[in-house]
């Protein structure tokens, strides 16, 4: 029996039990979260993850990092490395979005080695073969999509990227009403396009029973792709974007009546004071299903910072309920990260996923502020850096600018307001 199916039975499956534990949840609550799908707990049956992650309603905001090859760079070595430090930064998924090299190899190297979920988009990988083998992306076909995503599944992915959204309908919105940036989205280009060049309807939504099914035999997350999302601020909240959103829960529920689990993904390029409504329509349109975002991205004139334009609006979508935030890296429009801007990455999306967790209440996040605050008044340096949320940077930039003023920070040296505080205390 699969997640969905050992929930709406009663049974506490491990894996309710282990986030449960992880979550500081009664596992019976958390059990009827993952019923009612506003809870998933990525794994893939065959391959189950050593480290799992429960996403949803009530659950600690988490972090997914994006590593994969391209045409120019496609070293196994070097995804193992990025791999490495998005999980030494405290990411709790990965996503292969490889497009260079032995796509599947590379796949297999990084299943291999993760600890955390990997999660996956098979269409890239029919795209990819399909240039090779015909010379164009658009020369795949039907039976290439679904194959790829067979071949994920087996390679133990625990949750899949699906552009089923994108239909022939929510195209044909798009040519209406036309954007400055279009389609942004790579897996959107590729099916958009062969909708384009051949007429025919997206497999994924033609065929969307035998997609859900395969994911089900393994109990593999469906990542619903928002294919249409923005690619700039002045083409958020448009037509096509909000057409899409609606055909992607319509489908959601159907996936989750038939036992899926189910995440819907979100924007994009979105300016600030739209985040919170973006959020607040999808829980609305699924029944509060768990909200995957890229971001957002709150302004397009900062690259080289856009994991800080992201980190932004991702804490403003984590307080308004959005579950998952997908790191955006400094690297975002300019090239393909190395491990370092992973890890840049990692830590930025942490930040805004803890922020969000503190604004909507979720158990612990704000006793932990509270506690590094106690022991910053107390001057302890050795607690501060061992509870910080990257202790190893913090502690280096402390000592690159020693002082010679005691337990204190160059900063206020002999004036720190905490220490005068503790010597006034002091008796006698």
């Amino acid at each position: 029996m699969n997640q969905i199916d050992m929930a709406r039975a009663g049974r506490v499956s491990s894996e309710v039990e282990i986030v449960a534990r992880q979550e500081g949840m009664a596992a019976q609550n958390l059990m009827a979260l993952v019923a009612a799908g506003k809870a998933v707990i990525p794994v893939n049956r065959n391959h189950p993850p050593r480290k799992i992650c429960g996403i949803g309603s009530g659950l600690r905001t988490k972090v997914n990092a994006n590593i994969g090859t391209s045409t120019d760079y496609s070293l196994v070595e070097v995804e193992l490395e990025k791999l490495a430090a998005a999980e030494s930064a405290g990411a709790d998924a990965v996503m292969d979005l490889s497009t260079g090299g032995d796509l599947r190899a590379i796949r297999r190297a990084i299943m291999e080695k993760a600890t955390v979920p990997v999660g996956s988009v098979p269409v890239y990988e029919a795209g990819v073969l399909a240039a090779k083998r015909r010379g164009s992306v658009v020369e795949m076909t039907a039976g290439d999509m679904l194959e790829g995503l067979r071949a994920h599944i087996e390679d133990g992915v625990a949750f899949a990227t699906i552009h089923c959204g994108v239909t022939r309908r929510t195209v044909d919105v798009l040519k209406r009403s036309p954007r400055l940036c279009g389609i942004v989205s790579r897996g959107g280009t590729f099916i958009a396009h062969w909708i384009s060049r051949t007429g025919q309807e997206n497999p994924f939504y033609e065929r969307f029973d035998e997609v859900i099914d395969m994911l089900r035999e393994a109990d593999v997350t469906l990542s619903l792709g928002d294919g249409l999302r923005p690619g700039a601020i002045a083409d958020s909240f448009d037509a096509a974007q909000v057409e899409e959103l609606v055909e992607m829960s319509g489908l959601a529920r159907r996936a989750l009546d038939a036992g899926v689990q189910v995440m819907i993904e979100g924007p994009g390029h979105v300016p600030l004071s739209e985040v919170t409504a973006q959020v607040q329509l999808q829980k609305s349109l699924t029944g509060g299903m768990p909200f995957y975002v890229l971001g957002p991205i709150v302004t397009d004139i900062a690259p080289g910072y856009d994991h800080i334009t992201s980190a932004i609006g991702g804490a403003v979508a984590a307080a308004a309920g959005a579950d998952f935030l997908c790191y955006v890296t400094p690297a975002e429009h300019l090239a393909l990260p190395d491990a370092s801007q992973v890890r840049e990455g990692v830590i930025a999306a942490r930040i805004a996923a803890h922020a969000g967790d503190v604004a909507k209440g979720i158990k612990g996040a704000a006793d932990m502020d509270r506690r590094m605050s106690q022991m910053r008044r107390d001057c302890n340096w050795e607690g501060q850096i061992a509870m910080a949320l990257d202790g190893p940077h913090a502690e280096s930039i402390r000592k690159h600018a020693q002082t010679s003023a005691g337990e204190v920070c160059s900063m206020c040296g002999e004036f720190c307001v905490f220490k005068i505080a503790l010597e006034d205390a002091k008796p006698g």
